[in-house]
């Protein structure tokens, strides 16, 4: 992958910003560019810095390295008006206290690990315990909680980001030392690929994915129940009732979990359904059921009234969907508004939840010598109207 100074990037961006109001102006949003400017400092004093990637689309992302974070993403409708889909807020400060993992990367393991400890042989590890007994998302101060280091670049391919992250031995007690990677990258097609990477040097468990809340009606649309879902997946993993799964591959069929054709998020969430009751909603993993060295499709989302498209393509066993049951409109975000109950909705590829501690489910596990490698897709898209 070639790589430029960030620098020549900012310069050139600067030359098009001064074209402001003339056809060359005109000219330069038909191209890819990158900028890389100060977005406020961490709780430690550390400067965070906010990179912008744009194509020659109109499709626009901007990830700050406080936790990798996304915190905007602007995609066209289907009339050709972008806007941002992603929920999050409008400066670093409220993501160090009051963000529920909008946009960020999670590590080193996402999701749930069940009376936060597991085990590797015959060496048992306690984790911190941030969710009731159990363990979410890396921990109280898990990888969405540090500065990452920033490497922007641009090829013939794109523009993109890679950030880099140490994760010391013992961190929110896993054990090793973790040297992590999370790579974003802007494509031609309206894709974002999202690479990422790590090696340690004692046996560990690594699971790393992107939180990002999504609404495809845009910055002002209310809740996302109207979106139509698919995830070609027959089976899903119940959760007890701290959403910690029972271990059991459950068929999706004759119940509110079968996405495999589309279906509005809104159709079934409120069905008499003791899993629904679990998760106040959908927060559950669905079975992808293989670990693929390319990424395949795994959910497909289709805003109706917009005509945005969202597809995945991800090479993990599992994804996540979390219908943002948990959202009360309590969080001012983005210009002040308030995100409303199911105001946006996850969809997280990774390893099952509480794999660590579930022999049947596919393992978790890096060893010295191997490397953590992983792949995520978002491809945006219209829909034209029926």
């Amino acid at each position: 992958m070639k790589r430029v100074p960030v620098v020549a990037a900012v310069a050139a961006a600067l030359v098009l910003a001064a074209c402001g109001g003339s056809e060359e102006h005109t000219a330069s949003m038909s191209r890819p560019f990158i900028t890389q400017d100060p977005f406020g400092a961490s709780p430690d004093g550390e400067p965070i810095d906010l990179v912008t990637l744009r194509n020659a689309n109109g499709v626009e992302v901007r990830i700050m390295s406080w936790g990798a974070t996304v915190v905007s993403l602007r995609t066209p409708d289907r009339d050709g008006n972008a806007d941002d889909i992603v929920l999050g807020f409008d400066s670093a400060e409220p993501y160090f206290t009051r963000s529920p993992y909008f946009g960020s990367t999670i590590g080193r393991y996402a999701n749930r690990i069940g009376g936060a400890r597991f085990s590797i042989g015959a060496e048992a590890y306690a984790l911190t315990a941030n969710d009731g007994a159990n363990h979410l998302h890396g921990g109280t101060r898990g990888w969405d909680k540090v500065v990452w280091r920033a490497e922007p670049f641009h090829n013939t391919d794109g523009v993109g980001v890679v950030y880099r992250h140490t994760s010391p031995d013992g961190d929110q007690g896993y054990p090793g030392t973790v040297e992590a990677a999370v790579t974003y990258w802007l494509r031609p097609d309206n894709s974002l690929a999202i690479d990422y990477h790590a090696t340690t040097d004692k046996p560990t468990v690594v699971n790393m994915s992107h939180h990002g809340y999504f609404n495809l009606g845009g910055s002002s649309a209310d809740d996302i129940l109207g979106h139509e879902l698919t995830i070609p997946a027959d089976r899903y993993t119940p959760v007890d009732a701290g959403l910690i799964p029972t271990g059991e591959l459950a068929p999706v069929e004759g119940t509110p979990f079968d996405f495999r054709t589309a279906t509005a998020i809104g159709a079934r969430i409120a069905a008499d359904h003791p899993q629904l009751a679990a998760g106040r909603g959908y927060d559950h993993n669905w079975v992808i059921g293989r670990v693929s060295p390319e990424p395949a499709l795994v959910a497909r989302v289709v805003e109706p009234t917009t005509g945005r498209v969202l597809e995945v393509e991800s090479t993990e066993p599992g994804l996540q969907f979390y219908s943002g049951n948990f959202l009360d409109g309590t969080i001012a975000g983005k210009g002040g508004r308030a995100y409303g109950h199911r105001s946006g909705f996850c969809l997280e590829p990774q390893h099952y939840p509480d794999s660590p501690n579930q022999p049947s489910f596919p393992s978790p596990e890096l060893r010295p010598g191997e490397e953590y490698r992983s792949r995520t897709v978002l491809r945006f898209g219209v829909a034209t109207k029926s």
